[in-house]
């Protein structure tokens, strides 16, 4: 008999929180409920969930704020819900350490699946053992570990799986639908805009000029380009 997965959600609109419960419950998920930020830290570590939807604005601690102190402990996937799709909660969410997110109102199949998403595509494991490096740049895939210019660089876990795929396609252009397919195990469907604020995050960290970018490029009407050359100063 396969174990059921568990699923911890933060979200303090009740009725909200009844109705995902229910579904999930019925596709065979064990739900755990909690409606306060502040609860999350206690309900986490005695539930140990495969998944956390986590609502951005929340009593007490914030989605944000939970969801940093989640990531300093563990790998779980993090899928935030949100009412707001402007691109800075996408920024500060990434940043923060969440997996994916979901716009409200939810839509219940939308939600299974990035779910099932989630954990079944869970970023970067233990098997990527290797390095990549270019000029000051250097990744550790096992160790999840990032420097550039003999600084450590710290990164979500969904930042450093696109930069891993990224680096690990260096010099080609990779399209979006192999970005989706490869980090989130669905195709691309022609609006989600994730990856380009990923991009946009990771040219703001290693100081990169949007305007002018040499290290992260967009190739409009193709994809992402990492230049394997640009990393030498």
């Amino acid at each position: 008999m396969n174990k059921m997965q568990k699923v911890l959600l933060v979200e303090d609109d009740l009725s909200l929180a009844k109705w995902v419960k229910e579904y999930l419950e019925q596709q065979q998920f064990d739900v755990e409920h909690v409606a306060h930020g502040d609860e999350v830290a206690v309900a986490f570590n005695h539930f140990t969930p495969d998944v956390v939807l986590l609502d951005v604005m929340l009593p007490g601690l914030s989605g944000i704020e939970v969801c940093r102190l989640l990531r300093q402990q563990s790998d779980t996937p993090i899928i935030m819900l949100t009412a707001r799709a402007d691109e800075f909660d996408e920024v500060i969410g990434f940043e923060a350490g969440a997996n994916d997110y979901v716009i409200k109102p939810v839509r219940p199949r939308a939600l299974l699946a990035r779910i099932q998403s989630a954990l079944k595509y869970q970023p970067m494991s233990s098997k990527q053992s290797n390095t990549i490096s270019f000029g000051l740049l250097h990744i550790n895939g096992e160790a999840k570990r990032v420097t550039y210019k003999n600084e450590e660089i710290e990164l979500s876990t969904s930042l450093f799986s696109f930069l891993w795929y990224l680096a690990s396609h260096a010099g080609e252009v990779v399209d979006r639908d192999s970005v989706f397919k490869t980090l989130k195990g669905r195709e691309y469907d022609g609006q989600d805009r994730r990856f380009d604020v990923m991009l946009s995050t990771l040219r703001k960290i290693f100081k990169d000029d949007p305007q002018s970018p040499k290290k992260f490029k967009t190739v409009w009407g193709k994809g992402y380009l990492f230049v394997a050359d640009a990393w030498t100063d």
